[in-house]
């Protein structure tokens, strides 16, 4: 029986009786099977035959109808667990400060900060003028402008120089294309103004009338950027620079010092950097340095001198020079940190008196403070082993104190202001969590496992205080493992309802990553990216060598390139894990790789690999999740993707799911979850997420045995 261009099985052959969305009348519900249809390529010798290439277009009625069979199931599925949900739910919720406050920031004579009120999905943005004290002024509220839509989200939040104008962009799709619209804070009232399908970078220049903002192409990259007068039309806006080169990105910005506008373009190994005063919005970007292979840098402003974070001279883990404004040709680049090895330094952050440094060593994350008077330097003590950091804005230059927040596996998320000349910090505020969440009741650590080629891989690890190492303890182990992203320990009210049933968190700090500085990114990618792989393989091996848990009480999950992760070592080691969850996952590696009308498609060559090169295309075949699809029994899987997705496009997990489906062997569930009217990170509101979160963690539960 074919149903406009999927088929339905029957559960019973002597049934006769079928519905839509595959449910006959025994108990259990059947799933859909998507037809085969064959598109055959051939690449080196090699023939390709891709099943499901229908799939792709979303505008096909046949496609969606063939996706929202897959979402009945699921809920099918899933409908006995729907307490369970609940019960995640509420308790995630009874955990959040529903009406909170942000911590004020302090931009010239404005108090800038985000609020949230209980029952609303969205932050409310404000400022008070000359103290905490003065009378609240609403810039923004999120959950007005939200007001009939299902998916809302916004990009730049930009307020203008002489604090009278606000920019901010709303993307209503999920798909990461947004409509710049400009709010007269004087008045209230929007202006005219308004510029469509750009992306997330925009700056103001000094005059408060002048603006840029980047374009996106068809295949989503930031190519172009314009200049904006307020008050004309986006027609005259003028064409400041193209990118032609698919493998580079743009992005504008103004520096902390209010002195210059940064044009950046960058590919994942080069850099290329402009500067304009930003006085003179109307004059041309000069070339910091031209582009070269294999050169990647960043820039930040001081006083008559660029401070530049630089891998030139074979620095791997990166050095800080400097040059003057004057002239800064790579002539006049002189050694300000100089290059060690054991240091990975990731970014850099500049104020009137001191320069921050945002680093690495032993995998941990650093910030070095140097004094721009004496010359000394410290780094900031942390009060955990194991522990991460995200900074703030620090929109004032003139200032002598850093503000970032700490937190920990166990530690919540802590704003402090850090006095750069006294050594000293004040907790500004310490996140909330409701209920009896005590600290003292859980205990982190960091542990190591071998891997195949005798690397030690580290595992951060979290648990509530009296597990025992007997094997039976079920346990989340989380990976991501690309671009030299650190999958740093995070904190999560949420989790909260994982650790309380006795399960243990752990995340695998697989090579690909950016924990131990550049070589261990540089052993995770391209013709090394197998190295991703069989660390998380080894991580989980180690979990089970160790007595913390077992095959058969172990869950795995990864979203986007944790999503090929995921799909990859169940593809090679099925008997190792009971439960996976891939979110959004990129595993349709060949055929996408081959297809540069895709996003990310050219930009992420270097990443991967070009498989139109015989060597890349054999490499990536060998792992890639959709090609490596064989008859196997499989671990429980919930997969989910986003129709609206343009990073990893809804058909990438759809056609993974029909080729699984009609692969694998035993009775292990397989689920498709396809958010209809969203993008690549899920739902906008707050409330919604968490939902998305009960779902797949109840699905965990359920499979574990631990749905009650």
């Amino acid at each position: 029986m074919v149903k406009s261009g999927f088929r339905f099985t029957l559960g019973l052959a002597m049934a006769g009786l079928l519905v839509l969305g595959g449910c006959s009348q025994q108990q259990t519900p059947e799933p859909p099977v998507a037809k085969v249809e064959p598109k055959v390529d051939t690449l080196f010798g090699e023939e390709l035959v891709d099943d499901y290439f229908w799939l792709r277009g979303k505008e096909k009625p046949e496609v969606i109808e063939y996706l929202e069979a897959e979402n009945e199931y699921t809920e099918q599925m899933m409908e006995h667990t729907t307490a369970l949900q609940e019960t995640l739910y509420n308790e995630m919720v009874s955990r959040i400060q529903e009406t909170d406050l942000d911590v004020p920031e302090r931009i010239d004579d404005y108090y800038y900060y985000t609020r949230s009120e209980e029952g609303k999905q969205y932050k409310i943005y404000c400022r008070k003028k000359g103290s905490l004290e003065a009378e609240e002024e609403i810039l923004l509220d999120h959950n007005a402008l939200a007001e009939g839509y299902d998916f809302h989200a916004l990009g730049v939040f930009d307020v203008s120089p002489n604090h009278n104008l606000l920019a901010y962009g709303v993307d209503t799709t999920g798909s990461e294309e947004y409509t710049i619209h400009f709010k007269d804070l004087t008045t209230g009232e929007l202006r005219d103004d308004q510029i469509d399908a750009v992306g997330r970078s925009f700056a103001w220049a000094n005059d408060n009338t002048t603006c840029f903002y980047t374009i996106l192409d068809d295949a989503h990259r930031p190519y172009q950027l314009y200049r904006h007068t307020l008050g004309t039309e986006k027609a005259d806006d003028k064409l400041i620079h193209q990118e032609d080169d698919d493998a580079f990105w743009m992005g504008i910005g103004r520096t902390k010092s209010e002195e210059y506008l940064f044009l950046s373009m960058g590919s994942i190994t080069s850099s290329e950097w402009r500067y304009l005063d930003a006085d003179k919005p109307t004059g041309e970007f000069a070339i910091l340095h031209p582009r070269e292979e294999d050169h990647e840098y960043s820039v930040t402003h001081h006083d008559n001198r660029f401070f530049i974070v630089t891998n030139t001279d074979e620095a791997v883990n990166f050095k800080v020079m400097t040059a003057p404004v004057r002239n800064p040709s790579r002539n006049n680049w002189k050694d300000f940190i100089e290059y060690d090895p054991d240091v990975k330094i990731d970014d850099i952050e500049a104020f009137e008196d001191h320069l921050v440094v945002y680093q690495r060593a032993t995998g941990l994350e650093q910030m070095r403070i140097y004094d721009f008077e004496d010359g000394n330097s410290h780094v900031i003590e942390m009060p955990e082993p194991v522990y991460s950091f995200s900074g703030a804005s620090n929109p004032e230059f003139n200032t002598n104190f850093l503000r970032f927040t700490y937190y920990s596996l166990v530690t919540p998320r802590t704003v402090y202001d850090y006095n750069m000349d006294d050594k000293t910090r004040e907790m500004k505020k310490q996140y909330e969590v409701l209920g009896d969440y005590d600290p003292d009741n859980y205990q982190s650590e960091r542990i190591f496992a071998t891997a195949e080629d005798g690397t030690q891989i580290p595992i951060s690890m979290v648990y509530r205080k009296g597990m025992e190492q007997n094997g039976s303890n079920p346990t989340f182990l989380y990976g991501y493992g690309s671009y030299g992203i650190s999958s740093d320990p995070w904190f999560s009210s949420a989790r909260i309802s994982l650790l309380d049933r006795g399960m243990i968190f752990a995340i695998a700090h697989v090579r690909g990553g950016g924990e131990m500085g550049r070589p261990w990114y540089e052993e995770g990618k391209l013709l090394n990216k197998m190295n991703t792989f069989t660390d998380f393989i080894a991580c989980a091996e180690h979990l089970v060598n160790e007595n913390y848990t077992s095959p058969t009480r172990l869950a795995i999950n990864g979203g986007s390139a944790g999503g090929l992760l995921i799909g990859a070592v169940i593809n090679m080691r099925p008997d190792l894990f009971h439960v996976a969850v891939a979110n959004v996952p990129f595993v349709d590696v060949i055929n996408t790789m081959l297809d540069e009308s895709i996003p990310l498609t050219v930009v992420e060559f270097d990443e991967w690999g070009n498989p139109k090169e015989e060597e890349y295309f054999h490499y990536m075949k060998g792992y890639s999740p959709y090609d490596n699809v064989r008859a196997q029994d499989f671990p429980h899987l919930l997969i989910t993707a986003g129709l609206n997705d343009p990073r990893v496009q809804y058909w990438e997990p759809a056609k993974w799911t029909a080729k699984l489906r009609a692969n694998k062997t035993g009775n292990e569930t397989l689920l498709l979850k396809t958010e209809m009217g969203s993008g690549h990170s899920g739902a906008s509101g707050r409330y919604d997420y968490l939902k998305e979160v009960a779902f797949d963690w109840a699905f965990i539960l359920d499979k574990l045995g631990m749905g009650v």
